[in-house]
């Protein structure tokens, strides 16, 4: 770091310890100190262990489980810096909890996403930065700047080099809601799309189908989160039925719920490939490939504190043959 990057600080509070080293240890900013604990009740308690007045703060912590303690944590944490003094509170958010919940599915629900937005504005926040949201419509509701970094360009780049490419490669969305990310993982591979397809999507997925032709074809599944791994094993039965050589799957955000990992074991998946942006205790699956958004991350948040656009972040540029 240069002499006009010492006003910045980063801090990591509990939820992803480290993938926050590894996010210091590429942009040369040293994590700050602080301390958290919980009293009996659960009731949060933090502590920042040194000055951050004056000075331009990057907080990491994704809201995942336990996302009601960790988003407590990361309010607390906010109103803390902003208390000290300093100039700008900018929160990086690497797995957005609460964003499926971004629209009203039937009478009376909530939109929680928006009121998670509402919550972090309130308490102080100045910049949003998140890694791949999964409805993109939640950048728009915060009434602050909010990036939202994509990990398509990762797997990419991940994809390319281990010559999965061409005509030979299918990008499979395992569910048609997910088109989007797999037709821009298909474009960026060169490599025919195709979507799996249930008679009723809205209950138990039964009798699924794929549109598009899979045999003797390796398939990539593409989701943004991994959570309970049905998505995936029901989308790797199909594509096996409809005669696909090679199933490998990749998702942005890797929950592995209880129950995750031996439902992706017996899946016939050959690799199951989630950047870092969640830390669990749960069981992970026999063929779990870690790729970490640290750099990615890093980048953003330099660019952010010099002024600099983030955009060249969004982009792959695949290296000429």
């Amino acid at each position: 770091m240069t002499d006009k990057d010492k006003a910045i600080k980063l801090f990591s509070l509990n939820s992803n310890l480290e993938l926050a080293q590894k996010i210091s240890t590429t942009s040369g900013i040293p994590l700050g100190k602080i301390s958290s604990k919980q009293f009996s009740d659960g009731e949060i308690q933090i502590n920042i262990e040194e000055s951050v007045r004056g000075f331009d703060i990057f907080i990491i912590q994704s809201t995942s489980y336990p996302v009601n303690t960790y988003l407590w944590e990361l309010l607390i944490m906010i109103d803390a810096c902003k208390r000290a003094s300093a100039n700008s509170v900018n929160v990086l958010i690497p797995y957005y909890g609460f964003a499926r919940q971004d629209s009203t599915a039937s009478p009376r629900e909530p939109i929680t996403a928006k009121l998670v937005a509402n919550m972090l504005t309130k308490a102080g926040a100045d910049r949003i930065l998140t890694l791949d949201l999964h409805a993109v419509q939640v950048q728009g509701f915060f009434d602050i700047p909010a990036d939202n970094l994509f990990t398509v360009p990762l797997f990419a780049e991940y994809y390319q080099e281990k010559g999965l490419v061409g005509d030979d490669v299918v990008v499979v969305a395992p569910k048609n809601s997910g088109i989007k990310r797999a037709r821009s993982l298909a474009e960026y591979l060169e490599s025919p799309l195709a979507i799996v397809d249930y008679a009723n999507d809205d209950q138990n997925r039964e009798n699924g189908y794929i549109i598009g032709d899979v045999k003797n074809k390796t398939v990539i599944l593409i989701d943004d989160i991994l959570n309970t791994g049905k998505t995936f094993s029901n989308a790797s039965v199909i594509a096996k039925n409809a005669g696909a050589k090679e199933i490998f799957a990749v998702a942005s955000h890797g929950l592995f719920t209880p129950g995750a990992a031996n439902r992706l074991n017996a899946s016939g998946i050959s690799e199951v490939l989630v950047t870092d942006s969640v830390k669990t205790e749960t069981p992970k699956p026999e063929m779990i490939k870690y790729l970490s958004a640290a750099p990615l991350l890093a980048h953003a948040i330099i660019r952010i504190h010099e002024n600099k656009p983030v955009s060249p972040l969004f982009q792959y540029n695949k290296s000429a043959d």
